[in-house]
């Protein structure tokens, strides 16, 4: 089928997110857009010559490797500097380019937009148990931005829709009015910065964001250790703040677990609604997948019980779900046949495996993390639900890692699906939990004691 350049443009991004690191494709990637699509070659225009450069030598290349993969055939990505951004004043380097500024009713011109992502908006956004609260929040900021719940912070694990989230909110608040806006990642914050010190342009930098009405700030926990970004971000903040302008973060933990920020940052992170997107649960996962393929037009294409099954095995992240959908469509075009159970469990072998390990999933010798808390929870006097509990006491919390290690080395479980089982918790927090328990295993004899008695608690073999 014929695609838009911006669409093609979507799918190499999709697999390039899995290959660059996260802030990376915050700071080069996203504040792209596709202009045109030639044969086999793809042009894409960034803000100015520096990142038209910077993406050329670091990320043509890649891109241009995971075309077949995310298309079904070869094509070359080239950066163009959009020559509608040379005339902008320095305060709208971040902003949409000119096309975007179309005369409203009265005559008057529009302000520019921020570089969003086209397919972010409210209406593409799944909302289930597991971010009901967070869309909640972000359709009452979408009304009424800068009264009610601001700052909007909003935390989870990577590529669970947070950023989507966020940036439908500067949809909707901008398709209702125009608006002096912008959208970044806290590392290019940074970088903003430093540029401006360097080029003795502070007080243009300070200009440029304390003016703004709407300010969306993504991954803000990379502020850590940055003091004198910090002070800045600071009085950025308190200037919008104060004017009733809306600010909108993202981090991967709440405020008050983000090390290495200042304490008045993070109380004012808490000053308005502080919201958590969890792992989706395997209902919320179907109702994704089927978006994914209704905004794809691939309802048709995609049988339910490809989805089903998909959906039992990938659950770690919103964007690792979308990922499954595009590779396996393009598989599908390489292999010219129909989508089937067995063409998807060919296609995504690296994701889905069989008899996969999860938390109700068995291995064979009736061992499953279900199982493995169970007996956890009656080594050391606790029940199994507050294993998976939000409490971090330590009469839970030593348990709990114990029955993540158990999970870890006796089922070679992944962390997103150790993580999903107990209570939705992140990669980051699995993989400190794990190296907790070992050293715990290595220095507290009583730790490794109960330990043990738990494995004997389990099936027959299962050591």
């Amino acid at each position: 089928m014929d695609l838009a350049p911006q669409e093609v443009w979507s799918r190499l991004l999709e697999c390039a997110r899995r290959e660059i690191a996260e802030h990376t494709f915050r700071t080069w990637l996203e504040p792209t857009q596709a202009v045109e699509l030639r044969g086999d070659r793809l042009t894409v225009a960034v803000p100015d010559q520096f990142s038209a450069d910077w993406n050329e030598s670091k990320h043509a290349a890649l891109l241009t490797s995971l075309a077949p993969i995310a298309l079904g055939h070869p094509c070359q990505v080239q950066f163009i500097v959009d020559s509608r951004a040379r005339s902008r004043v320095q305060m709208d380097l971040f902003v949409a380019p000119a096309a975007s500024q179309t005369s409203t009713t009265n005559g008057a011109m529009a302000a520019p937009r921020p570089l969003l992502n086209a397919k972010y908006t409210l209406d593409n956004f799944v909302i289930g148990k597991s971010n009901e609260l967070a869309a909640s929040a972000a359709l009452a900021v979408a009304e009424a931005p800068g009264r009610d719940f601001n700052p909007l912070f909003i935390y989870g694990a990577t590529g669970i829709g947070k950023t989507h989230l966020m940036q439908a909110v500067a949809h909707a608040i901008l398709t209702r009015k125009p608006l002096r806006a912008a959208y970044l990642g806290a590392e290019q914050f940074t970088n903003e910065y430093v540029m401006s010190i360097q080029a003795r342009t502070t007080h243009d930098f300070r200009r440029r964001f304390r003016e703004l009405d709407l300010l969306l700030i993504d991954d803000v926990h990379f502020l850590k250790g940055k003091e004198a970004t910090q002070e800045e971000f600071f009085h950025t903040f308190n200037a919008l703040y104060e004017g009733g302008r809306q600010i909108i973060l993202t981090s991967d933990r709440p405020p008050s677990e983000i090390p290495g920020i200042e304490a008045r940052l993070v109380t004012r992170f808490q000053w308005g609604m502080v919201a958590d997107i969890e792992f989706p649960d395997f209902e919320h996962r179907i109702a994704i997948l089927r978006s994914k393929a209704h905004q794809d037009h691939l309802q048709h294409t995609i049988p339910d019980e490809v989805l089903h099954l998909i959906a039992e095995h990938v659950r770690s992240s919103v964007r690792e779900l979308e990922g499954c959908i595009i590779k396996l469509i393009a598989f599908a075009s390489l292999r010219q046949q129909p989508v089937t159970v067995d063409l998807a469990i060919e296609a995504l072998r690296d994701r889905i495996k069989p008899a996969a390990p999860g938390a109700g999933a068995g291995d064979g010798r009736g061992l499953s993390i279900t199982t493995i808390q169970s007996a956890v929870a009656k080594a050391w006097g606790v029940s199994a639900a507050a294993l998976t509990s939000k409490s971090r006491t330590r009469e839970v919390a030593v348990p709990r890692q114990a029955a993540m290690l158990l999970s870890r080395e006796l089922l070679n479980a992944h962390l997103a699906d150790i993580g999903n089982a107990f209570g939705g918790r992140d990669h980051s927090t699995v993989i400190h939990s794990l190296e907790r328990a070992r050293y715990l295993r290595a220095a507290d004899q009583e730790f490794a004691e109960r330990l043990q008695l738990a494995v004997l608690e389990l099936p027959a073999g299962a050591a």
